[in-house]
């Protein structure tokens, strides 16, 4: 039985991956902002944790997760929010939160981050260009760390039934995926040594998860700035 700790706690694939890993023995840790969604994330089997990663400091936040196995970034400022909270959730919430992790001697780490996000134009001011930007940064910050990390980049996302079939790649495609699938791909990836420095595209395909994962390569790339404190690269988030 493992403790996960799930950044995001309430959003849409947070919630399905309480639920998953709660069915597969494991205690999930769900941190949430509003204390309103505390009953609805135990009901999905998860301990609710009330912090805002918008307002806390790393030390702060390993203490709050020391003694957990693994974390999970599953947050995001939403598809209504503004260029702002895309800077100060997408990239800042996740980069604090590998600090806090890498404190806390919590080593492995799982991000949920979105496909073509290395491929954001920098210079433009549009929202989307933006939230891209941003993900791409906190990627990269966490390849820069020291931690067991994975990053799973998911298609288009949809509440559709999961399939439990994937296709997994460096570069996918275009396409979409069930949340519940993205969900069970975390899962998945905890479990599997082979997604440990591996980063990949996710859409629904042919392939059941187990077996895609099975098969992936770690990522080649090397580090870039400084690799012990990946909280460095946004001094906002920084402890």
């Amino acid at each position: 039985m493992s403790t996960i700790v799930i950044a995001g706690g309430h959003g849409h694939i947070g919630l399905l991956l309480a639920r998953q890993l709660r069915d597969a023995g494991d205690e999930p840790v769900a941190l949430i902002r509003n204390p309103d969604h505390a009953e609805e994330v135990t009901a999905a089997g998860a301990e609710p944790l009330i912090l805002d990663l918008e307002n806390i400091e790393a030390h702060e936040l390993a203490a709050a997760i020391s003694g957990a196995d693994a974390v999970v970034f599953a947050a995001g400022a939403g598809p209504n929010s503004g260029p702002e909270r895309k800077l100060t959730v997408d990239r800042d919430g996740a980069i604090l939160l590998a600090a806090a992790a890498q404190l806390a001697g919590v080593d492995r780490f799982v991000m949920i981050s979105a496909m073509a996000a290395d491929d954001y134009d920098a210079d433009s001011d549009d929202v989307f260009q933006i939230y891209l930007k941003a993900k791409a940064d906190a990627d990269r910050a966490l390849r820069n760390s020291d931690l067991d990390w994975t990053i799973i980049r998911p298609g288009g996302l949809t509440d559709d039934e999961p399939t439990g079939r994937v296709t997994i790649a460096e570069s996918t495609g275009r396409g979409t995926i069930p949340r519940a699938d993205v969900a069970a791909l975390v899962v998945a990836s905890l479990a599997e040594p082979e997604t440990t420095a591996a980063q990949f595209e996710a859409i629904s395909g042919d392939t059941p998860i187990a077996e895609a994962l099975a098969a992936l390569a770690p990522a080649d790339e090397p580090r870039e700035g400084t690799a012990s404190d990946p909280g460095a690269q946004a001094p906002a988030a920084e402890g």
